[in-house]
């Protein structure tokens, strides 16, 4: 069945006349009834009664009727939305972002995005970098802020880099005499946090590399829990430079330097998947946004 086909049926319907819907149409009356004899083939059934005053549906055509009519509407409002998409007028856009982006990063870029299009409807979702991706590939998401993973059926846009930095509580011997020794870390407490996560892996091998077994260890399950720790003076914790930027700024944290220590950095990037070809539309906007902002902390 072709739309051409059910677009001559609801014209003919309309007109009750094969020469005036073929005129409004802009085709022949050969061509039109060509549509039409092909339609009623298709469906098994006569769509209209060919009488003199006219063309008049026949039962089959008033019950065919209304599921023409919605065909065409629903064409008519997909080309719309399709419009809207290459405009960016309106449309939906679905991110997955890994937790510490979508806790200290997304929500500014969303801010922006939203003043600049607000007709754009924005979900998102969470969760670890690998969940993330499945969601990727799943085409649960359209495009993803984790951080930067290979696969094959991924391509990837580098972000930022995402440092993790030593902070204390104010007043803490540490705050007075940055940067300390290696050797001083291993009388203090440390908070970890999210033993599932990435950062998790990254503490362990900075203190391993360090030759540094803390004295004590309290793990928590989020950033937000750490950072309430380590400013209860409860211990120190290595945590990403975004989300500890503000508490820095305001005094509430300081950061503090080690001799001769390793930078512990990850890479964020935005992924998408390769088939999905040219980005367009919120898609395309969003990443535009991304490469307009200066997302490096601080």
């Amino acid at each position: 069945m072709l739309l051409a086909q059910v677009e001559g049926f609801l014209e003919v319907a309309r007109r009750g006349n094969v020469s005036r819907a073929a005129e409004a149409m802009f085709l022949t009356q050969p061509t039109l009834t060509a549509r039409l004899h092909a339609l009623e083939k298709e469906l098994g059934e006569p769509l209209f009664a060919r009488t003199r005053r006219g063309m008049r549906l026949t039962d089959a055509g008033r019950a065919f009727l209304p599921y023409a009519e919605r065909a065409i509407r629903a064409v008519r409002d997909g080309r719309q939305a399709l419009a809207d998409a290459r405009s960016v007028s309106a449309g939906r856009l679905v991110l997955g972002a890994a937790p510490a982006v979508s806790t200290y990063v997304l929500p500014a870029l969303l801010q922006r995005f939203a003043a600049s299009y607000p007709r754009v409807e924005v979900a998102v979702r969470t969760g670890h970098s690998e969940d993330v991706l499945q969601m990727l590939l799943r085409e649960e998401v359209q495009l993803a802020l984790v951080r930067a993973l290979r696969h094959r059926e991924i391509e990837s846009i580098a972000l930022y880099d995402e440092e993790l930095v030593l902070v204390v509580p104010p007043g803490h011997p540490f705050a007075d005499r940055s940067p300390i020794g290696i050797a001083d870390l291993a009388s203090e407490r440390l908070i970890l946090f999210d033993r599932t996560s990435s950062y998790y892996e990254l503490t362990q091998t900075f203190f391993l590399s360090l030759g540094v077994t803390p004295r004590e260890v309290m793990e928590l399950d989020n950033i937000e829990a750490a950072k309430k720790m380590v400013e209860r003076r409860l211990g120190i914790a290595l945590l990403p430079r975004t989300a500890v930027s503000g508490e820095i700024a305001a005094k509430t944290l300081s950061q503090v330097g080690v001799l001769d220590a390793p930078q512990v950095a990850q890479q964020i990037v935005a992924i998408r998947r390769r088939d999905q070809g040219i980005a367009t539309g919120p898609v395309a906007a969003f990443l535009n946004l991304l490469r307009e902002t200066d997302l490096r902390p601080g």
